[in-house]
């Protein structure tokens, strides 16, 4: 990504709508899976730290975070949110078997082989661990924030549901969501297209009163989208599950 989506990430992801929702729908999706608190968790893609707040949040304790940029890097460490260190979701530098749930959010949609990053996922995890999988979704709503945060393309969700099988995962369940906000976010990125609008983010269009309101939607949508099952959505989560029995999750 851009340095300076780094920057505003960083600045925003604490109080943001869009990173409070997407938490709030993260942490539902790892009770849901009885993830047991003492297993041992990599974020691949850390970002600025959003997931392992999450994560520090709700008692885990053996997390480990990745990511192949200094700068997210950098602010992780500065916010106390560790351990992380330097690698890439296309080779992975840990051994087989070692983790019981890999968060893999908003992060596949960044490489060229995104089919090579979930056999890495896979072979990371333990028999029987846990992945969740997030990615942005519609080609449609290709704007800004995809050029600036460097996507290679967005999905839907048979096609990625497929993807993830031929990887060796077993997909558990796979939805979109933020599916309230589809039409309004079409819509905006039309015309920041059109009239040639240049933010460093899309977090930037945000004040007090535009949060509260986008979060209050926001929180109905990932209350509702599992059960729902919106045929549409601005982001797909998928939960599979590595082969074996023998799980430690």
């Amino acid at each position: 990504m851009e340095a300076t989506v780094y920057e505003v990430e960083a600045a925003v992801e604490e109080t943001h709508w869009w990173f409070v929702g997407r938490r709030r729908l993260f942490a539902r999706e790892l009770a849901r899976a009885g993830i047991r608190r003492g297993g041992r968790v990599l974020d691949i893609g850390t970002s600025t730290g959003a997931n392992l707040r999450l994560l520090r949040d709700l008692g885990f304790h053996d997390v480990t975070g990745v990511d192949a940029s200094e700068n997210a890097l950098r602010f992780c460490r500065s916010k106390g949110l560790g351990p992380v260190q330097m690698g890439d979701v296309c080779n992975l530098p840990f051994a087989d078997a070692s983790f019981d749930l890999v968060l893999a959010t908003d992060i596949i949609e960044h490489v060229d082989d995104d089919a090579r990053a979930l056999r890495e996922i896979s072979r990371v995890l333990a028999p029987g661990g846990k992945v969740l999988i997030t990615v942005p979704a519609f080609q449609s709503l290709w704007g800004l924030q995809d050029e600036q945060a460097h996507h290679k393309r967005r999905y839907r969700l048979r096609a990625l549901g497929a993807q993830i099988a031929g990887s060796g995962l077993k997909p558990l369940a796979g939805y979109y969501f933020n599916y309230l906000l589809f039409v309004p976010i079409w819509a905006a990125r039309r015309i920041i297209a059109r009239l040639g609008i240049r933010l460093e983010s899309e977090a930037q269009v945000n004040t007090p009163p535009i949060n509260a309101l986008l979060s209050l939607i926001f929180s109905l949508d990932v209350a509702t989208a599992r059960w729902i099952r919106p045929p549409f959505g601005v982001s797909i989560l998928f939960m599979a599950q590595a082969a074996g029995s023998g799980t430690h999750a």
